[in-house]
Formats: structure tokens, C-alpha cells, sequence
């Protein structure tokens, strides 16, 4: 469609909310745009009619919004599929109303673009079109790129308060056969403020991180803590698959320049940002950031480009042999595997890079070590002892990679709560995986 004709399609494609859901049909296969960018309108008119569209599949990643297909009143008409559970589905998730598929973050698009996991429809949320036809899809590109190219339907909802980010984060309204228009705030998500067990964390991963580096961040106390240790650093780039944000005051004070960046130099590079309505008018066409599909920002062949990668990686167990569980607590599913075998393996390959496990030593109130003998019964491994390389707790670091058995279960329980050491030491002796003699030294684990 040449010329300025897009401006006459796109007044005779605009329509409610209600009117674009009556395209869905029942058995039908439905994609929900991600994080922040959840059109809320479209799920609440989806909602609605629920009661004609028995056996249709929710799917999408972590999403903000309230997610009513997965309550108990959902019933036969709606089941949901999680890529990733977020706090919005576990309960659902948990009892048995709704699925999780375990999949790399970078590798969901391929599931869509290959027909392993094809989708009907892709409900999504976009900014205005610009001079040239083309609307933004803002804060989240991640995931919702693909499912918009690949969906045999898509239904955007055009929402003038969503910021219009740059890079590989635009669609011509020619590929959108149905727009309503939806001006509503966008979802905020604000974490808490570090307490001290995650202000130490922040401190100790701080310590890892080079002049130079280039840093993949994510939401959270961890996260938070981390940024406020850097103010002296230089030239720090990111290249992540979603910041919130903490980025902004060191951008503004020059620690984040992307100088040293391999990977788009100069570009904090991100799939998606989640954070208050400061970073959404942050980013709003600001060219210092580039978004981009998760086929690309979490590819671990590019992230290993940029020398000294750091990747910033929670945890909710690890083994005294390394093994590293993210998305389960035993049995119960929890979270799920996103990208951090992505950037885990992907700052691995990269020259001086430092991929990072970090979590809090305890856990429920002090009585329970998040270092333990052996994994929970039903524990999924996220990480392979293979793959982990520095683990941090409050207590210090602990340098895995190339360590025996032996040397690991040493580290571990050094950065273990002092509570714990002993019983984690005689486990450990009782299975074999240390002489009976070893003793563990007290005092912070600093291994380099």
C-alpha cells in the first residue's frame, strides 16, 4: 500500500473491542501480548466471551495484567498455557487448571514460526502509527514480534499512552487487520527496595564486574541491589533481555555509555522493560535503545560477542555440586527456565565474561538453606553443574567452573548461612563428597 492510503485503512479497521474478539472462534489458539504491554481491553473483551468459546488455549509469557482466563470461573471455555508462569497463573499452574511448557526464552519464537506451537490468534498492543504507516510495539518486543508475523489472526489494541521504542520493534498497520483504540495506562510493576541480604549480594556481584563490561540486568531486589554498587564504574554497556529502572540514573551519570560493546555499541539492547511510567516515558523514542525479538537479544552466539558479558541470573536451590533450580520449588511449579541458560551460556563464551548465579542464603524466615545436599524431590535443573560457573549468596562468591565435586561442596557451604555449614558439611561427608576430615573456615568465601 504506497503513498498515504494506510491512513484511510486504518480508520476503516478501527472497531471495539467486542466487536474484533467476536473473530475468535472456540478450540482456537490464542497468543496474549507480554509483560507491560498485555492489552488489557482485548483480554477483558475476550473475557466476556468465554461462555462461547469452549476449549480455547491462552498462551503467552509472564504478563502483568489480572490473566481471568486462568481463575477458578474460567471452566471449560479457556485453559492456559504458561511459557512462563508470572505470579498472575501459578496458582492455576499449580492445581492442575493450566499447563507450563519449559523452553528457552530464545527459542519461542521458532515454536511459533515453525507450526511446533501455532497460533490462531495474537492479541497485542501497539503505539499509534507514525508518519509512515508503522506502529511500535513499545516495551515489549520479546516474543510478541513473532507471534503478530505468525498468527493467522491479529487484533491490536492502539494505545497512544504506549511509548513508540526503536529498533527491530515496529508493524505496518497493512499487517493488522483489525485496531481498536485503547488509551489506558500501562502496567507499572515496582519492586520493592533491596533489604540488606540483597544489598550484599548487589555488593559482591558489584566486585565481578569489570570496567567495560557489559551487563545483562533483570527485574528485582537483586538487580536493584547490583546497580546501586556500580556508580564508580566505567563504560559499562547492557545487553539483556529486559531492564527496568534502575538503568536511567547511571545512564544519565555516564556508567552506562555502551562504549566497549561488540553488539551494537553505544545501544542498551533489551526485548522488554517493565518498570514505573518515569522509564516508559524514558524510553519513549530515545535512541540509546534498541528492542529487539528474543531470537535475537537472548541468542547465546551473539550475547558470547560482547567481551566480558556478565549475566545476572536468580536461583531458588542450588546443590552442593552446582546444580542450579529456578523454576521449581520440589515439585511445584514456580517461575520457569526464561532466558538464563541463554545468557548463563552465552557470557560463558564470551571473552572475560562472568555468568552469574545469585540468591539470598535462606529462605521462609531464615529456616531453610537455599544451598542444600541434594535438590528437592521433583526440582527441575535449570542450570547443569556444567553450565554454572560464579554462585553469590550474602556470604560471598563461589567460583564452580572447573572445580572437582570435592572443591565445589567446599565453596558452596562456605557461602552457605552460617546456620547450615555443619549439617551441609556432614551431609556432604556422608556422600562422599567430602573426607571425612574437611573442615569448613569460617568468614566470607572470596574464590577468584
Amino acid at each position: 500500500m504506497g503513498g498515504t492510503s494506510w491512513r484511510e485503512q486504518f480508520g476503516k479497521r478501527l472497531e471495539s473491542a467486542g466487536s474484533a474478539l467476536q473473530r475468535v472462534r472456540a478450540g482456537q489458539r490464542v497468543f496474549v501480548g507480554s509483560g507491560a504491554a498485555e492489552p488489557q481491553l482485548l483480554v477483558s473483551a475476550l473475557q466476556e466471551r468465554k461462555s462461547d468459546l469452549a476449549g480455547t488455549e491462552i498462551v503467552h509469557i509472564m504478563t502483568l495484567g489480572a490473566a481471568p482466563y486462568a481463575g477458578l470461573q474460567a471452566g471449560s471455555s479457556f485453559r492456559h498455557n504458561a511459557l512462563f508462569i508470572g505470579a498472575n497463573v501459578r496458582a492455576a499452574v499449580c492445581a492442575g487448571r493450566a499447563d507450563y511448557t519449559p523452553v528457552f526464552l530464545s527459542e519461542i519464537p521458532r515454536l511459533f514460526r515453525s507450526g511446533r506451537l501455532p497460533l490462531d490468534v495474537a492479541l497485542i498492543q501497539v503505539s499509534p502509527p507514525d508518519a509512515h504507516g508503522f506502529c511500535s510495539y513499545g516495551v515489549s518486543v520479546d516474543v510478541v514480534k513473532a507471534a503478530a508475523e505468525s498468527a493467522g489472526l491479529v487484533i491490536a489494541q492502539v494505545n497512544p499512552l504506549m511509548p513508540r521504542t526503536l529498533g527491530d520493534s515496529f508493524i505496518h498497520v497493512d499487517q493488522i487487520p483489525h485496531l481498536i483504540e485503547g488509551p489506558e495506562p500501562l502496567l507499572e510493576s515496582l519492586p520493592a527496595a533491596p533489604d540488606p541480604v540483597h544489598r550484599e549480594i548487589g555488593r559482591h556481584i558489584a566486585s565481578l564486574i569489570e570496567d567495560g563490561s557489559t551487563l545483562q540486568l533483570g527485574i528485582g531486589a537483586i538487580p536493584n541491589a547490583v546497580l546501586q554498587y556500580l556508580g564508580e564504574k566505567r563504560n559499562l554497556g547492557v545487553h539483556t533481555e529486559m531492564f527496568s529502572d534502575g538503568v536511567i540514573d547511571l545512564i544519565e551519570a555516564g556508567v552506562i555509555n555502551g562504549s566497549a560493546k561488540r553488539v551494537e555499541p553505544g545501544k542498551v539492547v533489551s526485548s522488554f522493560c517493565m518498570g514505573s511510567r518515569r522509564l516508559y516515558d524514558y524510553v519513549d523514542d530515545n535512541p540509546r535503545f534498541e528492542f529487539r525479538s528474543v531470537e535475537f537479544t537472548n541468542d547465546p552466539f551473539v550475547i558470547s560477542q560482547n567481551d566480558r558479558m556478565v549475566a545476572i541470573n536468580s536461583a531458588l536451590e542450588v546443590d552442593l555440586t552446582g546444580q542450579v533450580c529456578a523454576d521449581s520449588l520440589g515439585s511445584k511449579f514456580y517461575s520457569g527456565i526464561g532466558g538464563q541458560v541463554d545468557f548463563i551460556r552465552g557470557a560463558a563464551r564470551s571473552h572475560g565474561g562472568k555468568p552469574i548465579i545469585a540468591l539470598p542464603s535462606t529462605a521462609h524466615g531464615g529456616t531453610i538453606s537455599r544451598i542444600a545436599p541434594v535438590l528437592q524431590e521433583g526440582a527441575g535443573v535449570v542450570t547443569t553443574r556444567g553450565d554454572v560457573h560464579y554462585v553469590v549468596t550474602e556470604y560471598g562468591v563461589a567460583d564452580l567452573w572447573g572445580r572437582t565435586v570435592r572443591e565445589r561442596a567446599l565453596a558452596l557451604i562456605r557461602i552457605a548461612h552460617p546456620d547450615f555449614r555443619e549439617t551441609l558439611l556432614a551431609e556432604a561427608k556422608r556422600r562422599h563428597l567430602l573426607d571425612a576430615d574437611a573442615e569448613v573456615p569460617e568468614g566470607v568465601c572470596l574464590i577468584s
